[in-house]
């Protein structure tokens, strides 16, 4: 490829908007136009590719309505039940609201789908309770809070997994399945570094909850952990498709919001809908923008170039999925998440297909990268939004949250090496990949 070619140009002006500040949605969309200018060819292929790509998957469907039930709980009192609920099941150990924040974001992934929803909604209501009387430092109680949110969208459901289904045509209900077990391991190694630091730090002992008050508690908090047992009973039962279990959650929120506890108004359920509908836009414009630009790849054929390139060297699938690995922390480093997973991630899909990777544990893997990418320095989106809630310096954040970094990229290993970490459910409910 010329620095000159219709490709290069692309590249470059996409490159060129992005760093001038123009969405990245925009950007693909103006740049593959350039690309199709510059190729002489029919310039309303954009548009098509745009609308047949939208339109023709149902599937998209799902990431509204997830990020709509997530804006219902955080408006509600939903979290906050659920934070004690949390509270009194690991809240009487040392560093108990490190835990509690795990917990939570363990229980709220089974609702929501995103990271983001996760640290902005119940990670501000936790950042508060953490930072009360000094009892933790904002900086770490940011810290953890980025780093739980990780967990989310990698326990059913997923955002990032419904994405990665668009663009590998991998099934959606066993890519959910898959992510349950490395999501637990995750969280579970993040609960153990936060005991060694606490021990270390002498982080407070919290109050014990009495016996006697946890059935009550669980009544309080019983409707919001219904909530994924309806959802992915749904799927996993035949009764729904994720796009209509995401339906179904939306609408169970907004039902025991309003019509059990009572405490959400027709204002509060207009701006959790006002929300909802920005980030769904936002996400469809890198959608969009996507779609178009992986029809200028595809036209360059660049997967089958890749694939034939690796192909040359011989690699076995470990070493694929370590190259990837690589590549995807890096970009991380770099990129808005969605972005590589719409624009970057299609290119590898071929070659993993070809050299006989699972699909379901490849967009495991990738979904698990994309995450980290999430809280990896200078770029990593989670640690802006962490920093704007707990008021804290990026710095001392970025300092705290390095052991809970590592013990990620651990867990991230482990899951590469060992397929069955992954698909053991799937294949117990029925997958055969």
């Amino acid at each position: 490829m010329s620095l000159f070619s219709p490709f290069a140009i692309c590249l470059a002006s996409i490159t060129v908007l992005a760093v001038l500040g123009l969405p990245i949605g925009y950007a693909m969309i103006g740049g593959s136009i350039l690309y199709l200018l510059v190729q002489g060819q029919d310039l309303a292929i954009a548009a098509e590719q745009l609308l047949q790509g939208l339109r023709g998957s149902f599937v998209l469907l799902a990431i509204p309505l997830f990020i709509l039930s997530a804006e219902l709980m955080n408006v509600g009192s939903l979290s906050n039940r659920l934070l004690d609920f949390c509270n009194a099941l690991v809240g009487r150990f040392r560093g108990g609201l490190g835990h509690v924040n795990v917990v939570q974001s363990v229980i709220f992934a089974g609702m929501s789908g995103s990271a983001i929803a996760d640290a902005a909604g119940v990670g501000r209501l936790i950042i508060g309770m953490m930072t009360r009387d000094g009892r933790y430092s904002r900086s770490y109680a940011g810290a953890i809070t980025a780093a739980s949110a990780v967990v989310g969208p990698i326990i059913p459901p997923s955002i990032p997994m419904v994405l990665f289904a668009l663009v590998s045509d991998a099934s959606i209900g066993y890519l959910f399945l898959g992510g349950a077990v490395p999501g637990l391991l995750m969280a579970a190694m993040l609960m153990a570094i936060n005991s060694i630091v606490a021990h270390r730090k002498d982080f407070p002992v919290e109050d014990p909850v009495a016996l006697r008050r946890l059935p009550m508690i669980t009544v309080r908090a019983f409707p919001a952990l219904m909530m994924p047992v309806i959802l992915l009973g749904g799927i996993y039962g035949g009764v729904a498709t994720p796009t209509e279990a995401a339906a179904i959650a939306a609408a169970y929120a907004f039902l025991i919001s309003i019509l059990l506890y009572r405490d959400v108004s027709a204002k509060d359920a207009y701006r959790a809908v006002l929300s909802s509908a920005r980030s769904s836009a936002s996400i469809g414009l890198m959608i969009g923008g996507a779609l178009v630009f992986n029809y200028v790849v595809t036209i360059e054929n660049i997967p089958n170039s890749l694939s034939a390139m690796i192909s040359g060297y011989d690699l076995s699938p470990l070493g694929f999925l370590l190259i990837v690995n690589v590549t995807l922390l890096i970009l991380g480093c770099l990129l808005e998440g969605i972005t590589i997973l719409l624009v970057i991630v299609p290119i590898f899909v071929p070659t993993a297909q070809a050299l006989g990777i699972d699909m379901v544990h490849f967009g495991v893997v990738v979904v698990v990268n994309l995450m980290i990418g999430l809280i990896t320095p200078p770029y990593g989106l989670l640690l802006f939004v962490v920093a704007n809630v707990s008021r804290s310096g990026l710095l001392p954040i970025i300092r705290d949250i390095l052991p809970f970094l590592l013990a990620l990229l651990v867990a991230l290993a482990f899951i590469t090496l060992v397929p069955d970490v992954v698909l053991w459910l799937p294949r117990l409910l029925g997958y055969s990949g």
